[in-house]
């Protein structure tokens, strides 16, 4: 297998069987993701050639396949001793390559095989090498300040239903679209309903297909904390370019701006200079855009430009297929009855319900013991007795004050009194573990404090109970009742 004699049809029958064996292994979606627009450019000093579109897919690909690669083409040719993976140019994609002809090649037509290697081939590796380094240059800012993708966060693994198609819809258009069909795209909804989900499908979507487009995925935190990292290091200009010029800006959890006043007025310009370019920008929030609280006026106005798109609470139909899906992904047979079951029980959010379905299968797994509707009664009898009466925050800070003889008001007054302090901080505690809010949700209705001060009230509380007995055997009464 030196030099160049094993190229042509010799080459791509083994590659279409390492295509195959790779499809068998890791599934469809995944092989459908990263490993169907490899292109075999041939072979050179013992390793395979194999052509990527984008920077991105090929960093992706040498982390988490270049191993079980270069294992796979040992074992169909002993003499290889490794794989290299190219970036190639725009000329040189899947689209261009040349189909293997041979009669090995009849089980897998897609498998994209580069011209033999020679003259064209060099010219091919340079013109790859050269666009690597200009991607690499406009790329290295965004991709630095952009959140990680959960590779999960699919299109292929979000499950459509009424209460979320016009969002899905919508997604997939702005993905899709040469250009920005509408700016801005506004997803909201509660807690774990999909938001985040559709926002990572966009940016895996758009890396995929349009690497050469520039995507920035991010919390509003992060972009805050960028914002003030930029104020102390008196380097607001690079801030500006990093966020006006790229493609597509998604910013997750808009809410957490509310009361930041420079940050606001920051993303305020950041938002009209993408507009105004036709650059798309895609914002995800709890509320719609004119129940948003502490945000500016104009800043709402802005959100509601292009399309509002609300993800509505799951229906039972809904979280039927969602149950489904899941239970094929992890592999495990989970009985009809004990989907419906589940699909009747857990009604909040799309996290809990597959949270619940991965703690039946795990003890499944881990147990030995086959999924039954008894066994996963006994293993979710916490959260399916928490999902029969939901607790409200309201509730608890009443039932807190009265217990701690306390206004009610002083719940969410500027007071910081021990006799005042603590009490708040075991209503807050008490949140955290009795409702499903987020943090940032529960610090709003203790007088809009910020989520740091609830994470501090639940470690705070946690540091006690294990102290004083005394204040253990308060917070715990205090449970009781609460869930009676």
């Amino acid at each position: 297998m030196a030099g160049e004699d094993v190229q042509g049809g010799a080459l791509a029958e083994r590659w279409v069987r390492v295509r195959s064996r790779l499809r068998a292994e890791v599934g469809e979606a995944a092989f459908k993701s990263w490993l169907k627009p490899l292109v075999l450019m041939g072979v050179r000093d013992a390793s395979i050639r194999l052509g990527v579109p984008s920077r991105f897919m090929r960093d992706w690909v040498i982390g988490n396949y270049a191993e079980r690669l270069r294992h796979l083409w040992s074992e169909e040719a002993p003499e290889v001793r490794g794989v290299e993976v190219v970036v190639l140019p725009p000329s040189a994609g899947p689209s261009t390559a040349a189909r293997p002809a041979a009669a090995g090649a009849q089980g897998d037509s897609e498998a994209g095989v580069a011209p033999p290697a020679g003259t064209a081939s060099a010219a091919a590796i340079q013109a790859a090498r050269a666009q690597d380094a200009g991607e690499a240059a406009l790329d290295a800012r965004a991709l630095e300040i952009s959140a990680p993708l959960d590779p999960r966060f699919t299109f292929d693994n979000f499950v459509v239903g009424k209460p979320n198609e016009l969002a899905y819809a919508a997604a997939r258009r702005v993905a899709e679209a040469e250009t920005a069909p509408f700016n801005p795209l506004f997803l909201y909804g509660s807690v774990g309903l999909g938001k985040t989900h559709l926002m990572h499908a966009i940016a895996w979507h758009l890396r995929l297909h349009k690497p050469r487009k520039r995507v920035i995925y991010l919390s509003a935190e992060k972009f805050m904390y960028q914002f003030v990292r930029a104020l102390r290091t008196k380097d607001t200009m690079a801030f500006k370019e990093q966020f006006r010029t790229v493609d597509v800006l998604m910013i997750d959890d808009v809410q957490f701006i509310s009361g930041r006043e420079a940050t606001q007025e920051e993303f305020f310009h950041t938002f009209n200079a993408l507009v105004d370019h036709n650059r798309q920008v895609v914002i995800s929030a709890d509320k719609s855009p004119s129940d948003l609280e502490g945000v500016d006026e104009r800043m709402r106005s802005r959100f509601g430009w292009g399309l509002v798109a609300d993800i509505h609470p799951t229906t039972y139909e809904l979280r039927l297929g969602i149950l489904q899906a899941k239970a094929e992904q992890v592999g495990v047979t989970v009985p009809l009855k004990v989907i419906e079951f589940l699909a009747h029980k857990i009604t909040s959010n799309v996290r809990e319900l597959e949270g619940a379905l991965n703690r039946i299968v795990a003890h499944a797994t881990l147990v030995g013991r086959p999924v039954t509707l008894e066994t996963t009664q006994e293993v979710l009898h916490d959260l399916l007795r928490a999902s029969d009466r939901r607790v409200t925050i309201e509730e608890i800070q009443k039932r807190v004050a009265e217990h701690f003889n306390m206004r009610l008001a002083d719940m969410t007054s500027a007071r910081r009194a021990r006799a005042v302090a603590r009490p708040r901080q075991v209503a807050m505690y008490l949140a955290k573990q009795l409702t499903s809010r987020s943090l940032p949700e529960i610090g709003r209705k203790f007088g809009g404090r910020d989520h740091t001060t609830v994470m501090h009230a639940v470690r705070k509380v946690e540091e006690l109970k294990t102290s004083d007995s005394s204040f253990a055997e308060d917070v715990e009464l205090l449970r009781r009742m609460l869930e009676a």
